[in-house]
C-alpha cells in the first residue's frame, strides 16, 4: 500500500500513515547499531536523550507570516485545515523569479510506490523552473529505516535527505545534529521573510524542527487532529448520531444485528480515549495535577474509556474480527456494511469515497462530531505539528544552503499556485488534464508525478482541497473547524523529547492489558497492580526526568 497521493490532502505522518492503512510496514530497527553513539546527556543537548526545544526556541525559529494568496471555500477555524473546492483559475504565482543558481543537489527521500524513471520529463519540468538540478534517489518507505542508518553511518550524505520522524531511532537523532546543517542563521526570525512560503508554515512545525537545539529541519505539517469516528449515514438514515457515551451505547444496541452480520462498531479504542479526554503518548503522557507530573495511565480518565470500552465489549456491539485484532480488515467491514462504525486516520478518508463511488453510489461516510463522555465539550489533544523532516549536509557552503532553501520555498508553495500544481501535479498536458475543473493525471503522471519526492523538501500548511469532490472538502474541512475549537495542546508539545532507552519498555505491558481489559480478559482493577509495577520499575524515575525537562525548559505550551 502506499501513502495517499492526492497532493491536496492533508500532509502525512507516521500516525495518519499508520491510521489509514497507508505504510504496510514501518520497520524500526536494523541498520541503526552502524551509527556511532555521541556523548552527553540532557536536555537541550545534542545527545540520544532529553529535549531538543527550550526556553531560548524563539530564537532559532522563524517569524510566522501566513499568506492569503486563494481565499478557502471553508475557512481556517483555529488551525483547522481551510478547505477548497474548486481549482482557482488563473493561477497564482507565489515565487516571482527562478530560485535556483544552476547547482546540482543529491536528495535522498523516502518512496510508498513504483520509482519513477531519472530524468523523466517531470523532473526535468521541476529542474527547470527551479533552476538547479536536483537528483533524486528515492528510498522504498517501507525500509527506508534500514537505508538511513547505512548512509548516516557512512561519510557519503547526500546534499539532502528526508528523514520521517518514525524513522527516528536509536542512534540517528545524534546523526542528525552531528551531520546536517544548522538553518537557524538563514531562517530564524524576521530572515525567513526572504523565504514567504516557508515563512508561511505554522510555528508549530518549525518548532518540532528543531533538534539539539537548533533549526535543522525542513518540516511536513500535519493536521491539528488527524483521527475521527467514521459512520455510515446511508445506513442509519436520518437516524440521530451519538453525542454522549450513553448515547454511543444506545447506538450500539439498535445498530447491532449479528444474525445479519452488521454489528456497530468496529474496535474505537483511539476516539473512545479522545471521547473522555485520555492523555496522547509519549512525551505527550502527562499533565499537572497539584503541581506533580500525572502519567495517563494514573488518570480517571484513562480508567473509565477502559470502562466504557468493556461495556462495548460485553454489549456485544463491537465485531468479532475486531475484538481478534484483525485491524487490517477494518476497511472493508465497514465499506461492506459489516459495521456501521470505525476510527481511523482522516487521511483517508477521499480514498476510500472515491473507491466506493462506482461501486455503491449511495455510499455516505461522515465523520461524527466528538463530545466528551457526559455530552459536553470534548477536550481534544493536538496531534504533533509536523512528521517528516528534510535535513541539509552540514557540508554545503552557505551559498547553495541558501540556494536551497530558495528551492524549498518553491516547493512548499500553497495550492491554488503555479508552483503547487507543477511540483505536486507535473505538466499541464503531458502528466495531467483538467476535467471537469479538477485536475486528473494521465498514465504517464501516475508514474512520473504522482508518486512525488519533490514534495517532501518543504510543504505547506496543510489544506483539503478536492475540486473532484467538491462535497467531500466541505464534510472534511467543516468537520476539523468545529473540532478545532475543542483542541488544547498537551504537555511538551512541539517538543523533540527523547526517552532514555532505560525506560523503552516501561510503558510496552500497558498496550496488552487494555486489551485483555477492553476485551474481557482482565478487569478494569488490573490497572492499579500494573501502575504500581510500573512505578517500581522506573515509572517515578521517568516522572523525575521529565521534571528536570519541565523545569529547565518549560511545558511547550
Amino acid at each position: 500500500m502506499t501513502p495517499n497521493s492526492t497532493p491536496s490532502s492533508t500532509a502525512p505522518s507516521r500516525r495518519s500513515f499508520l491510521a489509514t492503512g497507508a505504510v504496510a510496514a514501518v520497520a524500526v530497527a536494523g541498520g541503526v547499531p552502524l551509527l556511532a553513539a555521541c556523548g552527553g546527556s540532557g536536555s537541550g543537548s545534542g545527545s540520544k536523550e532529553g529535549t531538543t526545544t527550550g526556553k531560548a526556541l524563539k530564537k532559532v525559529v522563524p517569524s510566522y507570516a501566513p499568506l492569503n494568496l486563494v481565499e478557502p471555500d471553508v475557512a481556517s477555524v483555529n488551525g483547522s485545515s481551510p478547505g477548497f473546492t474548486k481549482l482557482p483559475d488563473p493561477l497564482v504565482v507565489s515565487v516571482k523569479s527562478v530560485p535556483g543558481k544552476g547547482s546540482s543537489f543529491r536528495v535522498m527521500t523516502p518512496l510508498w510506490g513504483t520509482v519513477p524513471k531519472k530524468n523523466n520529463p517531470y523532473y526535468t519540468a521541476v529542474n527547470k523552473a527551479v533552476g538547479a538540478t536536483l537528483n533524486f534517489d528515492p528510498q522504498d518507505g517501507n525500509t527506508y529505516q534500514d537505508k538511513i542508518g547505512a548512509v548516516l553511518a557512512g561519510s557519503d550524505i547526500p546534499d539532502v535527505m528526508t528523514i520521517p520522524g518514525w524513522n527516528m531511532q536509536g542512534q540517528i537523532r545524534n546523526a542528525i545534529t552531528a551531520k546536517f546543517a544548522d538553518l537557524s542563521p538563514y531562517l530564524a526570525g524576521d530572515a525567513a521573510k526572504k523565504y514567504p512560503n516557508l515563512a508561511n508554515i505554522p510555528t508549530g512545525a518549525w518548532q518540532y524542527s528543531v533538534f539539539g537545539g537548533k533549526l535543522r529541519g525542513l518540516p511536513m505539517p500535519t493536521p491539528v487532529i488527524g483521527n475521527a469516528i467514521f459512520y455510515r449515514k446511508d445506513l442509519i438514515g436520518s437516524g440521530a448520531v451519538p453525542a454522549s457515551a450513553d448515547d454511543l451505547l444506545a447506538f450500539g444496541k439498535e445498530h447491532t444485528a449479528p444474525k445479519q452480520k452488521v454489528w456497530a462498531f468496529d474496535d474505537l479504542w483511539t476516539c473512545i480515549q479522545m471521547i473522555f479526554g485520555v492523555l496522547p503518548d509519549a512525551p505527550h503522557y502527562w499533565q499537572l495535577e497539584n503541581g506533580k507530573l500525572v502519567h495517563k495511565i494514573e488518570t480517571k480518565e484513562y480508567r473509565e474509556a477502559l470502562a466504557f470500552a468493556r461495556k462495548l465489549h460485553d454489549g456485544g456491539y463491537v465485531h468479532p474480527d475486531a475484538e481478534a485484532g484483525k485491524d487490517a480488515d477494518a476497511k472493508i467491514r465497514f465499506t461492506s456494511g459489516h459495521t456501521v462504525m470505525y476510527n481511523d486516520g482522516t487521511g483517508g478518508w477521499k480514498g476510500m469515497v472515491t473507491e466506493q463511488a462506482a461501486a455503491n453510489p449511495k455510499f455516505d461516510m461522515q465523520a461524527l462530531d466528538f463530545f466528551g463522555a457526559d455530552g459536553g465539550k470534548p477536550t481534544l489533544w493536538q496531534s504533533d505539528p509536523a512528521g517528516i523532516f528534510t535535513f541539509l549536509s552540514k557540508k554545503l557552503p552557505k551559498e547553495k544552503i541558501e540556494e536551497f532553501l530558495a528551492i524549498a520555498d518553491y516547493a512548499a508553495a500553497p495550492y491554488g499556485t503555479e508552483e503547487f500544481m507543477l511540483t505536486n501535479y507535473g505538466v499541464k498536458g503531458t502528466h495531467y488534464t483538467i476535467k471537469d475543473g479538477a485536475p486528473t493525471y494521465t498514465p504517464q503522471g501516475v508514474e512520473e508525478a504522482q508518486p512525488s519526492t519533490f514534495l517532501f523538501l518543504a510543504s505547506p500548511p496543510t489544506s483539503i482541497a478536492y475540486p473532484d469532490q467538491p462535497q467531500l472538502a466541505k464534510d472534511y474541512a467543516g468537520w476539523m473547524a468545529r473540532q478545532a475549537p475543542n483542541i488544547k495542546k498537551p504537555m511538551f508539545f512541539g517538543m523533540q523529547v527523547v526517552e532514555p532507552q532505560r525506560y523503552a519498555s516501561l510503558y510496552t505491558p500497558f498496550d496488552d492489558l487494555q486489551k485483555d481489559i477492553r476485551r474481557g480478559r482482565k478487569k478494569v482493577s488490573d490497572i492499579d497492580e500494573a501502575v504500581n509495577t510500573w512505578k517500581k520499575s522506573g515509572g517515578d524515575k521517568l516522572r523525575a526526568w521529565y521534571q528536570d525537562i519541565l523545569d529547565k525548559n518549560g511545558s511547550g505550551v
